[in-house]
């Protein structure tokens, strides 16, 4: 596997540095007007090091994760603090780290996340979940549940979170690069949403609970490369899900239970190399993606605009980009759907998006100098900034 993960990284870096930056989608056209129109923009948190998603506290403030297993909290006043976690095995390098933090219900009595992580060694490393309750200066995270089939690549972990209203999980799980075609077996957790209880457990209900192999119990869809952004639209329900693809073919899915979304058997996108890595753009009984971005933008974070605050952003979703360093408006509206880039002072490699409370837009960017952006509406005369918060 050594020689094989070798080639591997070495496409996967050659893919990133020499991919095509087009920001538009299929679908999208460059003369489409900017849906925001003038705004304002700030910069309320910096100096954040390889962060990967961020939070806001309903207290007020921030929470972040960075890769090396520190969260970096914002309090309502714009106090920092550094809470470096302690854990089991967490494994840093290439994509590993800590990744997405989800909190508790009860987060302001409680102090409790969950966040999701990549753990073990270079030889054998998985995905995992986990606990923690921020209540000391060193926090111990508690795994709750581990992806248990291995991989000794440092990419492609998937790991987002999202937890649903009977109070289960999904987790994205990727498909470590150079084991894509796990992504079809369903004896492996690669390449996966899966889902479980806040205890780690499967649950009755998945759509392949009857099968023989464990990773049956816990697969929610499969056919999947390497998905980092998943949301649900708390009007619809709606489960709306994007993914990397390889040079080309990244994707945005509509999530329903049982179905197979195709990788590698459908793609819209070549190898790194330049070569096909399938014949098929289609095939009986696998979900074609309803937006997809060839060449790729390297999609990362997700969410949903419902709020008044930007009326035209009104049931878009959001996408940050890392290669295409934009973000990006995606109507739900539209039985097309197609994606405008908004904000276009943004010229920075993005990791996560986020609506605060107020209806402004928060971006987190990537890197070992990161910061979080805030956007607001411009504010008419005579209008204090702080009126818009």
């Amino acid at each position: 596997m050594n020689s094989g993960f070798s080639r591997g990284w070495q496409r996967w870096l050659i893919g990133c540095l020499l991919g095509c930056t087009s920001p538009l989608a299929l679908g999208a056209s460059a003369e489409a007007p900017a849906l925001t129109g003038n705004y304002h923009q700030t910069q309320i948190a910096g100096y954040l090091d390889y962060p990967w998603a961020a939070v806001e506290n309903p207290l007020g403030g921030w929470l972040i994760t960075e890769r090396s297993g520190v969260i970096i909290e914002y309090d309502h006043a714009g106090q920092r603090q550094e809470i470096p976690l302690q854990f089991e095995q967490l494994y840093v390098a290439g994509q590993g780290g800590l990744l997405d933090i989800e909190l508790a219900r009860d987060f302001t009595e409680s102090r409790r996340v969950y966040l999701s992580y990549a753990s073990g060694s270079a030889g054998e490393n998985y995905l995992t979940f986990g606990t923690t309750v921020l209540d000391t200066k060193t926090p111990v995270v508690k795994d709750i549940f581990k992806v248990s089939t291995p991989k000794d690549t440092p990419v492609h972990y998937g790991g987002r979170l999202l937890q649903l209203p009977d109070d289960t999980w999904l987790m994205t799980s990727g498909d470590g690069f150079d084991y894509r075609e796990q992504a079809q077996r369903k004896d492996s957790f690669l390449g996966k949403v899966l889902r479980f209880t806040t205890e780690g457990k499967s649950v009755a209900d998945n759509p392949y609970a009857g099968g023989d192999s464990e990773a049956e119990q816990y697969i929610y869809t499969l056919g999947h490369r390497n998905p980092q952004g998943l949301i649900q639209d708390p009007k619809s329900r709606d489960i709306w899900l994007h993914e990397h693809g390889p040079d080309g073919g990244d994707e945005i899915n509509l999530v329903q239970a049982g179905q197979n979304y195709g990788w590698p058997v459908v793609t819209l996108g070549r190898d790194y190399s330049g070569a096909r890595i399938s014949p098929f753009t289609q095939y009986e009984g696998m979900q074609g993606p309803m937006l997809n971005w060839t060449p790729s933008i390297a999609p990362s974070g997700m969410t949903i605009y419902h709020n008044d605050v930007f009326p035209e952003l009104q049931n878009h979703l959001l996408v940050t980009s890392l290669k295409n360093k934009a973000l990006y408006a995606v109507s739900l509206d539209q039985n097309r759907m197609s994606a405008v880039q908004i904000f276009a002072t943004i010229n920075e490699r993005l990791r996560d998006v986020i609506v605060g409370r107020d209806g402004a837009i928060y971006v987190l960017t990537d890197g070992e100098r990161a910061r979080i952006m805030r956007f607001s509406p411009l504010r008419p005369k005579n209008v204090p900034e702080h009126s818009l918060r």
